[in-house]
């Protein structure tokens, strides 16, 4: 809670005479053509100034997130305990294993004290910002590779700051692991855009591969989440190298370099059985053995091609679902069935009762990805933009995949095609797809669409500056010039950014200069209660948001917390959360002390809850669970039966001996109920 204060994120081909000036007196492999001192010159200056502005950029973003962070909670200025709190539901767990690191005394005495120059917390989330710093350098420089010319990671940078509501939420989510693994995520994405390109040499391509295998292993290390990333990433190589679009040697070393990484994240998780079971190291390994198998995929007319393709897509997917059901069953391992729970019922493969799989679909952040976010994303013109660069480069795509599935000789197809198609590189081809699966995700589920919005950032402000894009366009309406080309290029990307800076630099400034304060004092009573009035070996019960913040701030134990990739602890949750069930008081009192129970936290919030609309509050997700009818008016399932006792969370506040004799209530304010629980022998 917040008040204000009254004081005010196909195949390439050589470059023709239409390649920005950076690129023109490059040799394929990079270097330098000799007798071009001019151009020497420039591509130096052009390098040196590109580069400075991309670390400004990056710079500039970090500072802007940390300021809103710190104008919204006047986070220097409110106590310790209010900064903790500040981080709601899981980022408090994940912070509160920092706290727990740094006031281990074996770690204080391994490392230099910065505590006299920098309070911890500030360390914390200073790096989380400088984070966003890479973040965005690595947008800039991946759209700077695909275009050619660094005007477009200016673009993409500033569309990154403008649409910062739909491109990224650091600034008030701080420990969240994506915040921590996007970046990373960026940074695989560039060095793959540049792996891609064609010519590199030898140690070039070495320290690219070194590069990418180092973002992912950072990217899979930081995040729960990113084996469904990656298993759409190579989707999208998959796709790209049936249709002969990528080469087919750096494919198989970037599904290498996926199932390295998942697997090195594995062995340092203490063997995360979660990992061993994706789908991702099934669909990898597939594709590693079908290509081993099939013997020339790539050759012959297009009916062969065709037969040839269906026949690897059907081999790949068997494989996959049968190399991951043998992995699952001999290591019985059930860490990620909530999800394809979660995902049967979503797209509408039969509904479920399954408590786990309900929490997640009654959560507007797993929903559908809302229209208004379309309206945000146009006010920049950056959805406008996207859509026009999306349209042409899928049509390039699609005619260069039908002559590559024919068997046309590239030559004779680029000259035919000459007036009305464009080259579509290797690099381009992979962000292509890219989008699009990211896209498709971000539309189905609304949590998502931070890995499409930044990315959309790039791949617009490439197309923008892209002379082929460019000249795609000028040729289909018989306006093409080199000449003509080269201006456009330049101005309308520079017009855009004018525009932006000229539409939202106000409002930049109105939002810098708002000032809020953290205010949430029922909770800071409840910390303070806890830390004063319970031993430090108390075991606590409660909602999974609210004991990650008691661990964070009490250091006390736990029975559940919102870690939910364990089927042991999401089962523990849902036993737990009975205390909002219709159960009796002895069920409830049963349940809480198998697991070991002193005090048990109810909160009004969770019990009478309005945030949701019937069938989606917590208290009912349970009673259908428990085969019980839910509150209020509405319609209910034919089985559904009325439960034998009233609801815990209400009854208890009435006092009655069923209750006392097990619960007594030691803390209570507008918002909490603490009840201790009696030890019978």
């Amino acid at each position: 809670m917040t008040t204000i204060r009254q004081r005010r994120v196909g195949k390439g081909t050589e470059a023709d005479d239409d390649q920005p000036s950076e690129e023109k007196n490059l040799k394929p492999d990079g270097k330098i053509l000799s007798g071009h001192t001019g151009g020497k010159l420039w591509n130096i200056l052009s390098i040196t100034v590109g580069g400075i502005v991309a670390i400004s950029l990056g710079l500039l973003t970090s500072v802007y997130v940390a300021t809103l962070h710190e104008n919204d909670l006047w986070f220097s200025n409110i106590k310790e305990v209010e900064r903790e709190i500040s981080f709601r539901t899981e980022c408090g767990l994940y912070y509160s294993y920092y706290k727990q690191m740094i006031q281990a005394a074996s770690i204080q005495q391994g490392i230099v004290n910065c505590k006299q120059y920098l309070e911890p917390v500030y360390f914390y989330i200073y790096t989380l910002f400088g984070l966003q710093a890479v973040y965005v350098i690595a947008l800039y420089v991946t759209s700077w590779l695909l275009s050619g010319t660094w005007l477009s990671g200016l673009l993409a940078a500033c569309w990154y700051i403008t649409n910062r509501i739909d491109t990224t939420r650091v600034e008030f989510t701080i420990p969240l692991r994506e915040n921590w693994a996007l970046p990373f995520f960026a940074v695989q994405i560039a060095a793959i855009t540049y792996l891609l390109r064609t010519h590199l040499q030898p140690v070039q391509e070495r320290l690219t591969l070194m590069a990418v295998f180092i973002a992912t292993f950072l990217f899979s290390l930081t995040w729960q989440f990113n084996q469904f990333m990656m298993l759409i990433q190579a989707l999208a190589l998959f796709i790209l190298d049936c249709f002969d679009m990528l080469p087919t040697a750096k494919v198989m070393w970037l599904y290498i370099i996926q199932i390295s990484g998942l697997l090195l994240v594995c062995v340092l998780q203490f063997f995360n059985s979660m990992i061993l079971g994706s789908l991702l190291i099934s669909f990898n390994a597939s594709v590693l053995v079908a290509r081993t198998i099939q013997k020339n995929l790539k050759k012959g007319g297009l009916l062969n091609r065709l037969g040839k393709l269906i026949l690897h897509v059907l081999l790949v997917l068997c494989l996959t679902l049968l190399i991951n059901k043998l992995i699952k069953k001999i290591l019985n391992l059930e860490s990620d069935e909530h999800i394809f729970k979660f995902l049967k019922a979503k797209f509408g493969f039969g509904a479920t009762r399954d408590f786990d799989a309900n929490l997640y679909l009654c959560e507007e952040a797993f929903g559908l990805l809302p229209l208004n976010t379309f309206s945000r994303l146009s006010d920049t013109l950056l959805f406008y933009v996207y859509i026009f660069v999306l349209f042409f480069m899928t049509v390039a795509a699609v005619i260069i995949a039908f002559w590559n599935l024919s068997g046309s000789n590239q030559v004779q197809f680029m000259e035919k095609m000459e007036e009305c198609t464009v080259t579509l590189k290797p690099d381009a081809a992979y962000n292509l797809i890219h989008t699009i699966l990211f896209g498709c995700l971000a539309l189905s589920t609304m949590r998502m669409k931070y890995l499409w919005t930044s990315h959309m950032c790039v791949f617009a402000s490439f197309g923008l500056c892209s002379t082929e894009v460019w000249k795609l366009t000028l040729k289909c309406i018989h306006l093409y010039t080199s000449q003509r080309t080269r201006v456009i290029k330049y101005s309308v990307p520079v017009m855009t950014l004018l525009y932006i800076s000229y539409k939202f630099w106000p409002g930049i400034t109105d939002e810098l200069s708002e000032l809020r304060e953290f205010y949430d004092p029922d909770t800071v009573e409840l910390m303070n209660w806890i830390k004063s009035n319970t031993p430090n070996t108390a075991v606590f019960a409660g909602s999974m948001q609210l004991l990650a913040g008691v661990k964070l701030c009490t250091g006390r134990t736990l029975t559940n917390h919102p870690h939910y990739e364990d089927k042991n602890l999401r089962e523990r949750t849902k036993q737990v959360y009975q205390i909002y069930a219709k159960r009796s008081p002895e069920d409830v009192y049963r349940i809480l002390r198998s697991f070991g129970t002193d005090y048990v936290i109810l909160e009004d919030s969770i019990c009478y809850e309005r945030r949701h609309s019937r069938g989606c509050r917590l208290r009912d997700l349970l009673d259908i669970a428990n085969g019980h009818i839910m509150d209020g008016l509405g319609e209910n399932e034919p089985d559904l039966k009325p439960s034998l006792y009233p609801r815990f969370c209400e009854e208890i506040k009435k006092n009655l001996p069923p209750y006392t004799i097990h619960f007594t209530r030691v803390f209570q304010n507008k918002t909490f109920h603490v009840y201790k629980l009696a030890k019978h022998k």
